[in-house]
């Protein structure tokens, strides 16, 4: 064989090699195995080509339960600087001080089983996540900013890294989230202290989040503050719920944390949902600047609504 075709065959066969490499992991050896990066929809369902939710998913995922804060000691390696695709990541160390706002994706059967950036085995049915700063192992609230629907796990990996995501979930997580259909969806992430009580809120079951169309007679109502404010018909809604159970549990966790204008809470019976409002406002401008400052307060922007 000449030196010439020998040449050729070994080009051909570095040629091939290097297209069958997955683009989706990324690995720096000082972090661990970095979480899969998030990739343009490839199928249907908008996870990457060869992934998916798996052929035995369990019959009981919507009951798996969140995470359960607790304290964990920080692993060794899993939070010092890396390098990924070229940028650079120097993790959190403190938890709790931390929000963000962006697109989520979820990882799913393609990465179940391999490990994780802290060595532990990744399992698309357990509640956790892929973050690239949030310290290893912590914990983080995620909500769905569409539905309002809210879960907590465990932060365990490293990722995603491309298409500007800020966070990669579990295929129960996202499930919970109602995102999976989409592959991805607008969240925020709020960092949970170790050992916090988060039983009350996860007892809330946010379903959507409509404006009223027309008025309507309150089914259960807080009288409203008296102001110049109280012939309006300018509010904020901060919840739509399937029971008039979880609208009152949402109420008795919130009104603490909104202060004075928690007297202002009404709820309302529409289109079979029970939803919570606040107001109501003078004007537009001063309902929305109420939503800018509640955001702080309750972690999601209160919509605008007419009724």
């Amino acid at each position: 064989m000449s030196t010439r075709i020998a040449t050729l065959i070994l080009i051909t066969l570095t040629l091939s090699a290097c297209g069958s490499i997955s683009q989706r992991p990324v690995e720096d050896r000082a972090a661990g195995p970095a979480a899969p990066v998030a990739t343009a929809p490839a199928t249907p369902g908008g996870y990457l080509s060869g992934d998916g939710p798996g052929e035995e998913v369990p019959a009981n995922i919507d009951s798996i339960p969140d995470a359960v804060p607790r304290s964990e000691p920080l692993h060794r390696y899993a939070n010092r600087p890396y390098v990924a695709l070229g940028k650079t990541y120097t993790p959190l160390t403190a938890q709790g001080n931390f929000k963000e706002r962006g697109i989520a994706s979820w990882y799913g059967k393609k990465f179940h089983g391999q490990r994780t950036s802290n060595g532990e085995i990744y399992d698309m049915y357990a509640m956790t996540a892929a973050h690239p700063t949030l310290p290893i192992p912590s914990y983080a609230r995620v909500t769905n900013v569409v539905t309002q629907k809210s879960v907590v796990v465990r932060i365990n990996d490293r990722g995603p890294f491309l298409h500007e995501r800020v966070m990669d979930l579990s295929y129960t997580a996202a499930h919970k989230l109602g995102i999976v259909g989409n592959g991805s969806s607008e969240v925020e992430i709020e960092s949970i202290p170790a050992n916090a009580d988060i039983s009350p809120l996860a007892k809330v079951e946010p379903v959507q989040i409509k404006p009223l169309e027309k008025a309507e007679v309150p089914a259960v109502a807080t009288p409203l503050a008296q102001n110049t404010a109280a012939a309006s018909n300018i509010y904020l809604q901060l919840g739509a719920f399937k029971s008039q159970e979880a609208a009152d549990n949402f109420v008795s966790k919130i009104r603490g944390e909104l202060g004075e204008i928690g007297k202002q809470i009404s709820v309302f019976l529409k289109d079979g949902l029970v939803r919570v409002h606040v107001g109501p406002f003078a004007d537009q401008s001063e309902a929305r600047s109420n939503a800018d400052s509640l955001k702080a307060r309750l972690g999601f922007k209160p919509m605008l609504s007419f009724h």
